[in-house]
């Protein structure tokens, strides 16, 4: 068999290897890392293994490592070769990492974090927003209300409408820290957001408190605005419940 057919037998079989072709090589090791494909503690396979599963080359094998490990998912050692690391010492906070994490956050106990997260930022922030915001601000939390509000049946729009309110919101209380932990927290939020509004059968309640909280914002009240913040919030706790409850009994009845 010559050089060529070899190489054509290998192309052709190398798909049946891959559990699913994947655009980004470093998302698609990653992915497999947080399913436990990889488990904690195991060493991933060789380069050339990691070459023959993904498709890829050498070169973008060690880059993706790289990535990865500059993210606190494995960690490379001379002849010994690439482990992956304990969930505690992944950077969560890095948004790859939790778009990597997205379809087995609920594992991670992430939901319940970031919500705890925004129970301690958040009324805080809309409270300076209501002294800080500019008008454009509000304008800009005001379309993404709207948005939310016209978005009908379409949970995926609702999301991305709900997300792009409350990181305005952080931006718009001028605090650099907070709009740091905006970004930093932008996919986990876009996940658990996603989660609690595919869960209740109508999001009226949350569009009312959002509107709310735009009208706080206009009049600069600051007491106002910082009580719908908490309100988005517990409606969010109740919301979440019901998701995770959705999640387990998913997860039971594949067993």
């Amino acid at each position: 068999m010559d050089s060529f057919e070899r190489q054509e037998q290998r192309l052709n079989a190398a798909p049946e290897r891959r559990p699913r072709v994947r655009k980004n090589v470093t998302a698609a090791i990653a992915a497999d890392i947080c399913s436990e494909r990889y488990p904690a503690g195991s060493a991933l396979p060789r380069e050339n293994d990691l070459c023959d599963i993904y498709g890829v080359s050498r070169t973008v094998i060690r880059e993706s490592l790289k990535i990865l490990e500059s993210k606190g998912l494995v960690r490379g050692k001379p002849r010994i070769g690439t482990t992956v690391c304990d969930k505690d010492d992944w950077n969560i906070l890095d948004q790859d990492v939790l778009e990597w994490m997205g379809p087995y956050i609920a594992e991670f106990d992430i939901l319940g974090c970031i919500l705890e997260a925004r129970r301690t930022i958040e009324p805080v922030a809309a409270e300076y927003a209501a002294e800080r915001a500019t008008a454009q601000e509000i304008a800009d939390l005001d379309r993404a209300w709207r948005q939310m509000r016209d978005s009908g049946d379409d949970p995926e729009g609702f999301t991305e409408a709900d997300v792009t309110f409350h990181t305005v919101l952080l931006s718009a209380s001028h605090n650099q820290v907070f709009r740091r932990l905006s970004s930093a927290i932008h996919a986990g939020l876009k996940y658990a957001l996603h989660a609690s509004n595919v869960a209740v059968d109508s999001r009226d309640e949350a569009i009312a408190v959002h509107g709310d909280l735009v009208e706080a914002l206009r009049l600069r009240n600051r007491t106002a605005a910082r009580d719908c913040a908490h309100r988005m919030l517990n409606l969010a706790a109740r919301d979440l419940a019901i998701a995770e409850k959705a999640i387990r009994q998913a997860e039971k009845n594949k067993t």
